[in-house]
C-alpha cells in the first residue's frame, strides 16, 4: 500500500511534463512500423531514467531496468498510428502526413491512444527509476511497433527478444478505450478477439455489358459470395459462441458498360475460441470456391492479409491485477468487463515467452462527454481525444502499482 500512496503523490508531480509529453507525441504520429522518431524519443526518455535500451523489431524500443535480486516483470505500450485525417479541434492536434507501404500519402492520427500509452509507461517508469528503494527486480518495458497491422508483436520476437531481454515471470499492458476517465475495465480469460483478414481476388471473363452470355461477371459472382458468407455466422457457429465476419471493402470494374474480369473484397473475420475460428475459416473458404464452380469461373485467390492471436488474460494473475487495482483507484471504478471482439497482438509476446499476461482497458472520456446527449468517440474516430486528466493519472498509477505489486520489496 504504501508504494501505491506514493506512486499518486509522485503522478500529481508529473503532470506538467507528461502532458508535454503526451502532447508532443499526439502531434507527430508515425504509421506502423515507421515509428522512428517516436522510437528515438522513447529511448532518449528511457535512457535518461537510467534504463539500458536497445532496438528491437525494427522501431521497437526494449528497456531494462535492473534494480537487485528479485522478480522480472514486463509492461509493453503500443506506438504506431493510423492513417487518419484528425477532426478533434485540439491545439495540438496532428497535421502529420505518412505513406502507406504501397507509397499513398496518407494523414496521420493517434486514433487509437498510443500516445497516451506511451506517456502512461513512460510516467510509470520514472516512478520505479525515482523509488529505487522501495522495490527489487528487473523491469522490462517494450515499446512495441506495429501494432495496429499485426506485425510488430512478431517482429519483436522474431528479431530475438526473449533472448536478448530478461524474461519476465508476466506481461502486463493497458489501453485507453471511451470509457469514463478514471476507471478501469478488465476481463478475466479471453479478453480480445483472434482477428484473420483476407483479401479475395474473383476471376471471371470480362466484356461487353450488352453481352453478357459471353462473359462471367465477377461482379455478380462475387456479390454472391458476400451474401452467402454473411450466413456462415448466422447457420453455423452456436448461438452460445461468438464470432463477426465483416466484409470490408469491395472493388470491381471502371466503367458502366463494361463487365471486369476480376473483382476484389476483403474479409474481417473475429472469434474467441480456436474451434470456432477453424469453423468459420474453413466455411468461408469452402463458400468462396462453391459460388465460383457454380458460375464456371476459376478459383479465386486468397491471400492472408494478417492474422491476430487471442489477448488470454490469466486468471489466477487478472485476479490480482483486479485487487491490486482495486486498492490504487479504489474498487469502485474497478469494473468487470466482457470480451471485446476488437483485436490486438499484445498476446504474442506472453505466448512466445510461455508466460502469462494480463491487460486491462482505462477510460479516456470526462464526464460531459459520456452523460451527454451525442454518441462518444470510438477508438480509431478522427474525434477520438482523451481528456488528459485523469487519464493520464490513472494509466500511470494503474501501471506502477501493477508492477510494484510484482516487485520485490526494496531495502
Amino acid at each position: 500500500m504504501t508504494s501505491i500512496r506514493a506512486g499518486r503523490q509522485l503522478a500529481d508531480e508529473l503532470t506538467t511534463e507528461l502532458h508535454a509529453l503526451y502532447r508532443r507525441l499526439h502531434a507527430e504520429p508515425e504509421l506502423s512500423m515507421r515509428e522512428y522518431r517516436t522510437a528515438e524519443l522513447i529511448q532518449q526518455r528511457m535512457t535518461e531514467l537510467g534504463f539500458e535500451t536497445f532496438s528491437c523489431g525494427g522501431t521497437g524500443v526494449v528497456a531494462v531496468l535492473r534494480n537487485g535480486t528479485g522478480p522480472v516483470v514486463g509492461f509493453r505500450a503500443d506506438t504506431d498510428a493510423l492513417p487518419v485525417q484528425e477532426d478533434t479541434g485540439l491545439d495540438y492536434a496532428s497535421v502529420a502526413r505518412g505513406n502507406l507501404p504501397d507509397g499513398t500519402e496518407v494523414p496521420v492520427m493517434h486514433a487509437c491512444g498510443h500516445d497516451t500509452h506511451i506517456t502512461c509507461a513512460i510516467g510509470a517508469a520514472r516512478l520505479l527509476s525515482e523509488d529505487r528503494d522501495g522495490w527489487a527486480g528487473t523491469v522490462v518495458f517494450l515499446f512495441q511497433p506495429g501494432e495496429e497491422t499485426a506485425q510488430g508483436a512478431k517482429a519483436m520476437v522474431d528479431d530475438g527478444l526473449w533472448d536478448r531481454a530478461p524474461l519476465p515471470e508476466v506481461i502486463f499492458g493497458q489501453h485507453v478505450w471511451p470509457g469514463r476517465a478514471g476507471t478501469i475495465d478488465i476481463s478475466t480469460g479471453p479478453a480480445m478477439a483472434m482477428a484473420d483478414s483476407w483479401r479475395v481476388t474473383v476471376r471471371g471473363r470480362g466484356g461487353h455489358g450488352s453481352r453478357p452470355e459471353d462473359t462471367i461477371d465477377p461482379v455478380v459472382l462475387a456479390a454472391h459470395m458476400v451474401v452467402r458468407i454473411q450466413s456462415v455466422v448466422a447457420r453455423e457457429v452456436p448461438a452460445q459462441q461468438a464470432a463477426v465476419v465483416t466484409i470490408g471493402s469491395f472493388h470491381a470494374g471502371l466503367k458502366e458498360n463494361i463487365i471486369p474480369a476480376d473483382a476484389e473484397f476483403t474479409i474481417n473475420v473475429r472469434s474467441l475460441d480456436a474451434a470456432v475460428r477453424e469453423r468459420v475459416l474453413t466455411a468461408l473458404r469452402r463458400v468462396i470456391s462453391a459460388e465460383a464452380q457454380a458460375s464456371g469461373a476459376p478459383e479465386p485467390e486468397v491471400a492472408e492479409l494478417y492474422t491476430f492471436p487471442l489477448l488470454y488474460n490469466a486468471p489466477a494473475q487478472t485476479a490480482e491485477v483486479r485487487a491490486t487495482l482495486g486498492e490504487a483507484i479504489g474498487a469502485d471504478n474497478v469494473l468487470d468487463a466482457q470480451p471485446r471482439m476488437g483485436s490486438e497482438d499484445f498476446g504474442h509476446l506472453p505466448d512466445a515467452a510461455g508466460v502469462p499476461g494480463v491487460y486491462w482497458f482505462f477510460g479516456g472520456m470526462p464526464d460531459e462527454v459520456m452523460d451527454g446527449p451525442d454518441p462518444v468517440p470510438s477508438n480509431h474516430s478522427p474525434q477520438f481525444a482523451p481528456v488528459l486528466e485523469p487519464t493520464l493519472s490513472t494509466g500511470v498509477t494503474a501501471a506502477h502499482a501493477v508492477l510494484m505489486s510484482r516487485l520485490g520489496t526494496g531495502g
